[in-house]
């Protein structure tokens, strides 16, 4: 099974590299990747074979298509898994925190989907192909909670709608640096990659929509406590956002300052879970995609992010 995407290039957009302009589309895909798509014609802007230097232009109609993976990648793996929900369409699982999504380079096993392809087997969508089965939406490595795997194709496409409508409930909590001066607010700015590092994103004005809405829990000293709650969904969202306003995730090795300070993150620093981002996906909530009924799971908060707080308390 092929997976084909088409994208329209916007006005803003004009002048930029083809395999550049993919790599903002598709953030799961490498640069090298992509030039062998474009190389192999699976690239095609009207319809027409390009070169990866190819400069888009507004409206042009670009179609990528990408191969399913090759099935020998991935392995089932046996490994303990918490799985909150599950019926014959799709399942919620509490992911820990340091565990990988999917299998890429340098994590080609001890991933959520070796150990969901065990615990399933057969049983899990294919709409994302054969590296990335079930998997309809993802959080970080170093982000715990709550994630939903689709086990049919059905289910799959039910939710990815809900995702693409920004009609999924997702609330996170998070410890981050420094106060507000107000207690909740809305963060409304576009991302996209970073040009200097391509590893990292950042708000810019020619970026993907994205929105985050944040309420102050509690203060504590020199941090603060929040729930923050995702309208859209994108690569390294809340931790764009908070940097962004100068308040990055405490522990964050990408955004966050690059040598610790203060004394209570210091103590924190020589814990054993550290570095990472201090971010837990708390609250999962959307209509079933088959059955209709409306469900809602609440992860309790795993013991790494009690212990932050335990500290940052005393």
């Amino acid at each position: 099974m092929m997976n084909e995407k088409v994208f329209l290039v916007k006005e803003e957009e004009t002048g930029m590299r083809l395999d550049l302009f993919l790599m903002e589309k598709e953030p799961d895909l490498t640069r090298s990747r992509i030039q062998n798509l474009i190389r192999d014609g699976l690239v095609l802007v009207e319809d027409a074979q390009v070169k990866t230097g190819y400069k888009v232009k507004e409206g042009d109609r670009i179609r990528i298509t990408i191969p399913e993976a090759k099935p020998a990648d991935v392995l089932p793996q046996e490994m303990s898994l918490t799985i909150v929900y599950e019926d014959e369409h799709l399942a919620v699982v509490d992911k820990p925190r340091g565990m990988v999504v999917h299998p890429a380079a340098g994590h080609e096993d001890g991933t959520l989907v070796n150990g969901l392809m065990y615990h399933f087997k057969d049983s899990l969508s294919g709409i994302n192909g054969i590296m990335r089965p079930g998997i309809v939406h993802r959080i970080d490595k170093d982000t715990s909670g709550l994630l939903v795997i689709c086990k049919t194709d059905e289910a799959h496409q039910g939710i990815s709608e809900l995702l693409s409508r920004h009609d999924i409930d997702r609330v996170y909590h998070a410890v981050v640096h420094g106060k507000f001066k107000q207690p909740e607010g809305t963060i409304d700015a576009p991302i996209g990659r970073m040009k200097e590092d391509r590893k990292k994103y950042t708000v810019r004005p020619d970026g993907r929509e994205a929105i985050t809405h944040f309420k102050v829990l509690e203060e504590l000293g020199s941090f603060s406590y929040l729930e923050i709650t995702l309208e859209t969904g994108r690569t390294h969202q809340i931790r764009v956002h908070m940097a962004s306003l100068g308040h990055p995730l405490l522990g964050d090795p990408l955004y966050g300052p690059s040598r610790e300070t203060l004394s209570k993150a210091k103590e924190l620093s020589r814990m054993d879970f550290w570095p990472g981002q201090i971010l837990h996906a708390k609250v999962l909530g959307f209509v079933h995609p088959v059955t209709k009924e409306k469900l809602m799971f609440d992860s309790e908060l795993p013991d790494y992010f009690q212990t932050v707080l335990r500290v940052l308390r005393s």
